[in-house]
């Protein structure tokens, strides 16, 4: 009996529609619909999910409209890029684990390998990293964080309580410029988001099938919470390079909320500030990285193949790239079992709204140091990144288009 004819008798005998049992389909077949997704997704998480829905809920009909839904809100609960999280929970409830991996490669290989080629040309060329084309990355970068700090803020801060959460965390985030301050920082908001913030009790609204047994789920959240405590304990014991990139990648990819531009200042700390990647090759990227289509944390296999030292290349690109999703793909399918129970309380999404308020205002922190204090440098560069903005937020202008002009206008005002 085919899969298909075993759903219509259960839908004939429930009287309501039945999703795909999970395992249904091959991770060939995963890997392919997401392979698709990788090179042709642009415009960030939010965009990814609308894409993800045509695919998967229409077109695929891998699941069903209530079912997403939940899946898209349990990823915006977690740290970590959620349109890969949410991805990677579509392959499992597809083909099993190998269907979650085949996702996660589809969706993220076609970027990530591009921003590695990208690093080799700057590696290549020492006088690319201050090109003129490349100083039009660096600007555009300052328009697409400033239009992400706009957008969130509409969406995350509607109230005087959220957006005041959002400006105590970016001065404080400025005033203590550290990784530490701003895990502080989100600590600390989610409390103030437990005690102040109230929203409307919604209804909890069921999971699909996604084959993670309790055990498996309760293993995947051992093992995340084992490396992010034991990967800093292991780099103080062999404080070597390599080790502390690996550290450091994880930790971000652990305890970013609110999607890829988070990212930016925790990846900053970790390889500009000990001197592995310049501030010059670490904005180029980022404005690289708009131009690619798929999940920003891409940008992580840029950093590690342009940095100096035993780990760099393609080796270097690939293993920063698997240390800062492990902690994503550990979260999404260690949380899904658990999921429709924590859910069911109020105090949880409250505690998630004063987060994300805070992530708002470490974003715009970031948008002022080191994405505007490395960029902007004379009236010519405050006009390229206005005008960048101004395509981005009132023309509506596609981020790749946007980065090409960027890139051409630099070309052309500075050689």
């Amino acid at each position: 009996m085919t899969e298909q004819t075993r759903q219509r008798e259960d839908e004939a005998n429930t009287g309501a529609p039945m999703l795909p049992r999970a395992g249904a389909g091959s991770a060939w077949e995963v890997f392919i619909a997401f392979l698709r997704l990788g090179l042709t997704s642009f415009g960030g998480p939010v965009a990814h999910l609308g894409y993800f829905r045509a695919e998967f809920v229409d077109r695929r009909k891998w699941t069903d409209e209530r079912s997403y839904a939940d899946l898209v809100a349990l990823c915006q609960f977690l740290p970590g890029p959620a349109s890969s999280q949410v991805g990677m929970a579509l392959g499992m409830q597809r083909a099993g684990w190998l269907g979650a991996l085949s996702a996660w490669a589809g969706f993220t290989l076609p970027s990530a390998l591009a921003l590695i080629a990208f690093a080799y040309g700057v590696a290549l060329d020492s006088a690319l990293a201050s090109s003129g084309a490349v100083r039009g990355l660096k600007i555009v970068a300052v328009a697409v964080v400033a239009q992400a700090v706009w957008g969130m803020a509409r969406t995350l801060c509607p109230d005087r309580t959220r957006a005041a959460l959002a400006i105590g965390a970016s001065l404080l985030v400025l005033a203590l410029p550290s990784a530490v301050a701003q895990l502080a920082v989100i600590v600390a908001c989610g409390l103030a988001g437990a005690a102040w913030v109230k929203l409307v009790h919604e209804p909890a609204v069921t999971h699909a099938g996604y084959g993670v047994s309790r055990r498996a789920a309760t293993v995947a959240l051992v093992a995340f919470a084992l490396l992010l405590v034991g990967l800093p304990v292991a780099q103080a014991v062999a404080p070597v390079q390599w080790l502390a990139m690996v550290e450091g990648y994880y930790r971000a990819g652990a305890l970013v909320f609110g999607g890829g531009h988070v990212v930016l200042p925790l990846l900053q700390s970790t390889v500009v500030t000990p001197g592995w990647v310049s501030a010059d090759e670490f904005l180029a990227g980022y404005g690289a990285a708009q131009a690619v289509p798929g999940p920003l944390f891409t940008f992580a296999a840029y950093l590690g193949a342009v940095a100096q030292g035993p780990l760099t290349g393609w080796m270097g690109g690939l293993a920063m790239l698997v240390a800062i999703f492990v902690p994503a793909a550990l979260l999404v399918l260690g949380a899904l079992p658990f999921w429709d129970a924590w859910r069911q309380h109020a105090g949880a999404r409250s505690t998630m709204a004063g987060i994300n308020s805070g992530v708002v205002g470490i974003l715009l922190a970031a948008l002022y140091d080191p994405v505007w204090t490395s960029a902007i440098h004379n009236r010519t560069d405050f006009a390229l990144g206005l005008a960048a903005f101004g395509l981005l937020v009132v023309g509506r202008v596609s981020p790749v288009c946007v980065v090409s002009i960027a890139a051409l206008g630099g070309w052309a005002l500075y050689g």
